[in-house]
């Protein structure tokens, strides 16, 4: 009854449809209908058997499902109740809109998962962004069939036992953010600190009702919830107003908590504890990565071996969480010597002074230390330069040891999957998003990647390079339609229009000054979807462009001005495109300041009747890309909130410009008049970890090709 719920909803929402749930015992063959359930159902039962749906093939395993689509009929039958859930997500992907009716494409499929664990690593939302967050597990997560979500939670949560936490945690937050850093000022010699992860919850702290709400959303659609708590590593959050017990307490935000402080442990356990008395968890993942502890600094654990007290800490704090029935995950780079190093590791700080670290435990006190039941996250599954030994010799290890693992930070560029995945004890995997959950990063950062490993993990198929990228960019308007909760107004609306923005063209089919040339363009008229665009010429000249001034100057205009619309819109469409690919890096590069990790170059002023200015920025990989993005030497990309458009050019250099629809704010009101604008100067992201901007960006152009708007109702 839920997943017939759970359709009658997506039906609404596709085409306004609205249909019947009826609780009956027999179904009629000759009556239209939609069943489904599991194998343990008598009326999927009775369907089977009418259909013969089973009779040459036995149902498939855990979470698999048999589901056929029929004239008159469409029958899903799950071999358990995950199985069933996982058939209605086949369902709806199969859906699609035909004018005003609803068709489902004929289909016959025996499916199930290769892999029992397909997770993803995220932070807990903020409270700004939870409806975004419920889409995204139900809308994505469950659609492309995940079903574990290890969800990062730090002090961001309300906590009763120690609200000393929240309030040193907010400090922390406060002090990194608006000093513009990505890792915390006044480390100890200024040696390494990172991690800091100050946008979990956006920065802020969330009530324990709403946490609630959020994992029962999460169960709710079949998906396990893993709690991440660091402890040991990693532990701004707990440390920040517990200096007493900090390994270095001379950092002014320690994030290495004391071991052999007995107090360390009763603040570890009562934290986790509120935690699993409220989410319930059969797991909890205890972080424990990247102990860059200054072995002989510290004056608690100067004289201790540390590996010794690695290993005793992992097992104290798994045996608290057996007591409770819950089972131990952790990262597994301290676990393996070929990827931390044996023995100390020798660094020297900024400052000139000489320090180690430890490096990974020995095998044989992993074997005596670490308990065999604990889930091993190997994040090391991809050899780098300089790299000891081969990444997949670490995962025989960890197998060699007796631990089951997964792919933590999983990737679809992983190599050799085919065979590595045929080892038992590899359960699956899991992409890991380390920045604010919310949809201007997860668009633009993450929705190859996640949808790439959704079918590592499913069907064992590895997609990778540009076929991943150009897939990814053809699934983008019904994912982010899915992932905003709104249908554009274009999706919706039969009264489009084009706007003649000829008479502001300023230049021909090259660009001498960038090097490029658009010979070849599309002439008269084409279309994104339904949305049609005319691609007038004025005098020979082509489109309108800007200059976007970096280290040099572009020698371009920065700015044309007084395009004129005259129109009351819903929406405007932009056909536009850049001169030459720019830069798009992860949000964690620039945590202070998230969307300048795409790089903005120029933007679009809307001048309204009454003067009121509107800013819509133009920024990479999130409303345009570069004219030669299909070109085969180009570097794969995609971008998220705009669709590729074909126009023309030659098979060696194809011209594609990208259609990026705005919503107008304040419809109704008259929009007079464009201007568009580039950059100057424009730093955005560093290609590594550093606690300021990236250089000035090159210099580039942003080419306006055509404008449609979608009319205001009348």
């Amino acid at each position: 009854m839920s997943l017939a719920r759970a359709l009658v909803e997506e039906i609404v929402d596709r085409v306004g449809l609205v249909l019947k749930v009826e609780p009956i015992d027999v179904v009629s063959t000759r009556a239209r209908r939609v069943i489904i359930g599991s194998i343990l159902n008598p009326l999927i039962q009775k369907s089977l058997k009418q259909t013969n749906l089973n009779r040459n093939s036995p149902m498939p395993g855990a979470e698999g499902y048999i589901l056929r689509v029929e004239k008159d009929a469409i029958v899903a039958a799950g071999s358990d109740d995950r199985g069933a859930f996982y058939a209605f997500q086949s369902i709806r992907r199969l859906l699609f809109k035909d004018g005003n009716q609803l068709k489902a494409r004929g289909v016959y499929v025996r499916d199930w998962p290769d892999k029992p664990f397909r997770g993803i690593y995220l932070f807990l939302p903020g409270r700004g962004n939870i409806p975004y967050f419920k889409r995204f597990v139900r809308d994505y997560m469950a659609l492309y069939k995940y079903n574990t979500l290890i969800m990062e939670m730090g002090a961001s949560m309300r906590l009763e036992s120690h609200p000393e936490l929240n309030s040193g945690w907010l400090d922390f937050i406060r002090d990194v953010n608006y000093s513009g850093r990505n890792y915390p000022p006044g480390a100890f010699h200024d040696i390494e600190q990172n991690s800091s992860h100050q946008d979990v919850a956006d920065g802020n702290i969330l009530e324990k009702e709403e946490v609630r709400e959020l994992a029962d959303w999460v169960a709710r659609h079949h998906i396990e919830l893993i709690p991440e708590l660091s402890s040991f590593t990693h532990s701004y959050h707990l440390l920040s107003n517990h200096r007493d017990l900090a390994a270095v307490p001379e950092n002014k935000w320690p994030d290495i908590s004391c071991p052999t402080n007995p107090k360390s442990y009763e603040l570890v356990f009562e934290v986790y504890d509120e935690y699993v008395d409220l989410l319930k968890p059969k797991m909890v993942h205890i972080g424990h990565d990247e102990l860059f502890l200054p072995v002989g600094a510290s004056p608690s654990c100067k004289d201790a071996e540390i590996g010794e007290l690695f290993g005793r800490d992992v097992q104290r704090i798994h045996n608290h969480l057996s007591s409770r029935g819950i089972q131990t995950a952790l990262w597994g780079d301290m676990l393996l010597a070929s990827v931390r190093g044996k023995s100390l590791q020798k660094h020297a700080a900024a400052d000139g002074w000489n320090y180690v670290t430890p490096g990974g435990l020995s095998r044989e006190q992993v074997e005596r230390l670490i308990p065999k039941d604990c889930l091993i996250f190997n994040w090391f599954w991809s050899t780098q330069p300089g790299d000891p030994v081969d990444a997949e010799s670490n995962e025989s290890t960890l197998d060699a040891m007796g631990f089951k693992q997964v792919f933590g930070n999983l990737d679809p560029s992983i190599t050799n999957y085919e065979t590595r995945k045929q080892r038992k004890t590899l359960l699956g995997g899991a992409p890991s998003a380390w920045s604010a959950t919310n949809e201007f990063g997860f668009g633009k950062d993450m929705m190859a990647t996640f949808l790439g490993c959704s079918s590592i993990l499913w069907s064992g198929a590895v997609i990778q390079g540009r076929e991943l990228c150009e897939k990814t960019q053809s699934m983008l308007p019904e994912i982010r339609t899915r992932l905003r909760g709104i249908v554009p107004p274009s999706q919706t609306e039969h009264a489009l229009s084009t706007v003649d923005i000829s008479r502001n063209f300023n230049t021909w089919d090259n660009m001498p000054l960038l090097g490029n040339t658009l010979r070849g363009m599309a002439k008269g008229q084409t279309y994104s979807g339904n949305v049609p665009f005319d691609l007038n010429l004025n005098a020979g000249k082509y489109s309108i462009v800007v200059g976007t001034d970096g280290v040099t100057s572009s020698g371009l205009p920065r700015e044309v001005a007084d395009i004129r619309l005259g129109v009351t819109a819903t929406s405007v469409i932009f056909l536009h495109a850049l001169a030459k690919p720019a830069n798009n890096r992860e949000s964690f590069r620039v945590i202070w300041d998230q969307e300048d990790t795409s790089d903005l170059l120029g933007w679009y002023e809307v001048v309204y009747e009454d003067a009121f200015v509107t800013i819509v920025p133009i920024r990479y990989g999130v409303n345009i890309l570069e004219w030669g993005w299909r070109n085969p030497g180009s570097t794969p990309s995609y971008c998220y909130y705009a669709d590729p458009v074909s126009m023309g050019g030659t098979n060696a250099n194809p011209i594609t410009m990208f259609a990026f629809e705005w919503t107008n704010p304040r419809i109704g009101k008259t929009i007079t008049e464009l201007r568009l604008k580039g950059t100057a100067t424009f730093r955005g992201a560093p290609a590594g970890f550093i606690n300021d901007y990236g250089p000035v960006i090159e210099s580039n152009a942003v080419i306006l090709r055509a404008i449609t708007i979608v009319q205001k109702r009348t």
